[in-house]
């Protein structure tokens, strides 16, 4: 079977503990890279399902990055095609575009480690039926997005309405980071020092809550990324 795609949009923020999901579910990954001057492909071909990351860029930064059109326009080939779909972060926010929602700053950023509460209908979902109704996942965006219409809401937070959403039965969108592991963490709060000091935020106190924290959350992770994996073995 052909790789699964990844479209990276930072050094810093990869697949994470998605990586050895796919790889325990007998899967194969390929980053692409656009950030580093990789070109996006036209269409999907044979690669049998995509996962779009998160970044630093906005869904309405197309003019300083033009490659999120491009991203747009593969994950408008993959839907038509019936394709697996995981987007993090910002790979939530351009799939939500993609299908027409609009994506706007939210009202502050959220940034760390706050409770995310199951919506009732994710109850009933393939990848989140069994996972708690609130739950502790690691933050980091300064934009929201509007449910698009035929998407149905799964998670929120108490900043933040739409926090996860399905579109189908292939199709995720994830604001928060189940995947994040405490390298990735490290990576980000160095990286992005700028926007912890607007915010107040001590990123040593992140890094340290980390210790316990991660633990439960990868658990919850593997079991969401292992349904979303059989996904794209099909």
């Amino acid at each position: 079977m052909d790789s699964v795609w990844v479209l990276q949009h930072s050094p810093i923020e990869t697949l994470g503990t998605i990586e050895d999901t796919l790889q325990a579910e007998g899967l194969s990954s390929r980053y692409i890279r656009p950030f580093a001057g990789e070109p996006v492909p036209q269409a999907m071909d044979s690669a049998p399902a995509l996962v779009v990351m998160g970044g630093p860029m906005g869904v309405y930064d197309q003019e300083r990055h033009p490659f999120l059109r491009d991203e747009m326009r593969l994950i408008e080939d993959a839907l038509r095609l019936d394709r697996p779909i995981l987007g993090v972060c910002l790979g939530s926010q351009l799939i939500a575009a993609t299908l027409g929602g609009s994506v706007t700053r939210g009202r502050k950023n959220e940034i760390g480690w706050h409770p995310v509460h199951l919506t009732p209908e994710a109850s009933r979902d393939q990848l989140f039926q069994s996972v708690a109704s609130s739950f502790l996942p690691f933050h980091w965006h300064g934009d929201i997005f509007d449910l698009p219409r035929g998407a149905v809401s799964l998670a929120r937070s108490d900043l933040t309405e739409h926090q996860a959403f399905c579109y189908g039965e292939r199709v995720y969108g994830l604001l928060f980071h189940l995947e994040a592991t405490r390298e990735v963490i490290t990576g980000m709060v160095e990286s992005f020092a700028g926007e912890l000091e607007e915010e107040d935020l001590d990123g040593e106190a992140i890094l340290a809550q980390a210790t316990e924290r991660l633990g439960p959350m990868h658990t919850i992770g593997r079991a969401v990324f292992a349904r979303w994996a059989e996904l794209a073995r099909f």
